[in-house]
């Protein structure tokens, strides 16, 4: 690379910058995204001058969403890092294992899905906790990690809140969210029953059930109600009969993701 593709890099509002060259060329691109060199090569002749502008407006738009993701991700990092006692051996072993690496590449490599920083606080708290504690097996904790993708910030709440109050009802948790009254046929009111048909086949919360010492369900003798027709009326969204509780995978969940470890050591006060 030429001192002027240098000086282009230090100042990319130049309106002569190295994204234009790389179009052009075709080939260095396909480094960074496999496949899109070639069709570059194909078209960039076809472009004028202001096609040339916005393609490199949209490429430094792009540039600039990977330099973030890349700020975010060393920002977990060092908190990570800041949570746990590397003095402790066993922990010190457990970063350096082949396994926790594994995690951490699989927290980065879907980092697009810690899309908000309520997220980001989530993965980083899976991963200290799951550096300095081995209650589940690793499986568990990348399931964990695919909840983060899979699951928006609104399931978690609905966890938080059946966590936080065991035993409450549909009624109750859309209370607890402070969510207004809305119609049974409204958007909103679908949307809601999904979060919890989700989290329910998900494994993650269930309706309260009565169980033995060995946890099995202790089946209740259905009664025919006295006036009975027989004909099921249909469960409001916002039920308020039905307890709702969190499973073992669920309060696990909350122990990982929703429990934050204390610093071990104070961030540095900038100057």
């Amino acid at each position: 690379m030429d001192k002027n593709d240098n000086k282009t890099l230090k100042d990319p509002t130049e309106k002569n910058t190295l994204v234009p060259k790389i179009i052009r060329g075709g080939l260095d691109l396909a480094s960074i995204i496999p496949g899109v060199g070639g069709v570059f090569s194909a078209i960039s002749s076809a472009w004028s001058e202001h096609d040339q502008d916005r393609a490199n407006d949209f490429f430094k738009a792009w540039l600039k969403m990977l330099s973030d993701e890349i700020k975010e991700q060393e920002k977990t990092f060092v908190e990570i890092l800041m949570r746990l006692d590397l003095q402790d051996d066993k922990i010190n072993s457990r970063i350096h294992s082949p396994e926790y690496q594994s995690l951490m590449k699989k927290a980065f490599r879907d980092w697009a899905a810690a899309e908000s920083e309520e997220k980001r606080k989530l993965a980083r708290n899976i991963l200290s906790n799951a550096a300095a504690t081995q209650i589940v097996t690793d499986d568990v904790i990348k399931m964990f990690l695919d909840w983060l993708r899979s699951y928006s910030e609104l399931h978690f709440q609905v966890i938080s809140s059946v966590y936080n109050t065991s035993g409450i009802t549909r009624g109750g948790i859309w209370k607890k969210l402070g969510k207004p009254i809305v119609k049974e046929d409204s958007a909103d009111a679908d949307l809601y029953k999904l979060l919890i048909r989700d989290l329910s086949t998900g494994g993650i919360i269930r309706q309260h059930v009565e169980r033995d010492y060995d946890g099995n369900v202790i089946l209740k003798t259905p009664g025919k109600q006295k006036g009975s027709t027989g004909q099921k009326t249909p469960v409001s969204a916002f039920d308020d009969n039905e307890p709702y509780e969190l499973t073992q995978l669920g309060q696990q969940f909350v122990h990982y993701a929703m429990t934050e470890l204390p610093l071990k050591i104070e961030a540095p006060e900038s100057d």
